[in-house]
């Protein structure tokens, strides 16, 4: 990901000293949240909560990236709360005292086996789950949750072979410049508007633009 502007990194840093996760070494946070919350998470720690109102993980991976890996061991109703800050990029918290509301803008990126036991259509291993088990694993996660989902990678099984070889791919400071380079198009383009990015267009914008 592109480094933080000077306002991205204040604003990162405003959630982090209200959380408390500010070290007193470093006034302010410069890298982009990484946030991988285990899947026995309450509801609270994920989205936000408490007596008194405190962020959750997907507040402290703004403008950052949340990890969930083994996303259906989530609980079922912490995954739907998920549904209305990756809409909103906000989450709001009601509580008796009056209602918070927290920034969430954070790129979800997830993770999950495609059975239970982790085989369904491996090449080398034969999966031990019932189409029945199949089917009630992966409808743990909802049709509108998964139509959040921009990009799906289906991850076959790699050959020691290939992971141990030297890597043709490009370098990741090599992708860092062109990511940089689209999003300096994409301030551009969006110089004159409230948007700041192509994941912020919605209908009418993707038709101006696209």
């Amino acid at each position: 990901m592109p480094s933080m502007t000077p306002d991205e990194a204040l604003d990162v840093t405003t959630i982090y000293s209200v959380a408390g996760h500010l070290p007193n070494h470093q006034p302010m946070v410069k890298e982009r949240p990484f946030r991988a919350p285990h899947c026995t998470i309450s509801n609270a720690g994920l989205v936000g909560g408490g007596v008194n109102p405190r962020p959750g993980e997907i507040t402290l991976s703004h403008r950052g990236v949340l990890f969930l890996d083994e996303l259906p061991e989530f609980g079922h109703a912490s995954l739907e709360v998920l549904r209305q800050p990756i809409e909103d990029k906000v989450v709001t918290i009601s509580r008796a005292q009056g209602t918070t509301t927290y920034p969430a803008n954070f790129m979800l990126v997830a993770a999950m086996n495609p059975c239970p036991c982790g085989y369904s259509g491996d090449t080398e291993h034969t999966c031990t789950c019932s189409p029945t088990a199949v089917g009630r694993y992966q409808r743990r996660i909802s049709g509108p949750l998964l139509d959040r989902f921009d990009i799906f990678v289906n991850v076959p099984r790699v050959e020691c072979e290939k992971l141990v070889s030297p890597s043709s791919a490009e370098t990741s400071e090599v992708v860092r410049k062109w990511i940089s380079n689209a999003i300096a198009i994409q301030k551009e383009r969006f110089e004159k508007s409230v948007l700041s990015s192509n994941s912020d267009m919605g209908p009418v914008e993707v038709w101006d633009h696209c």
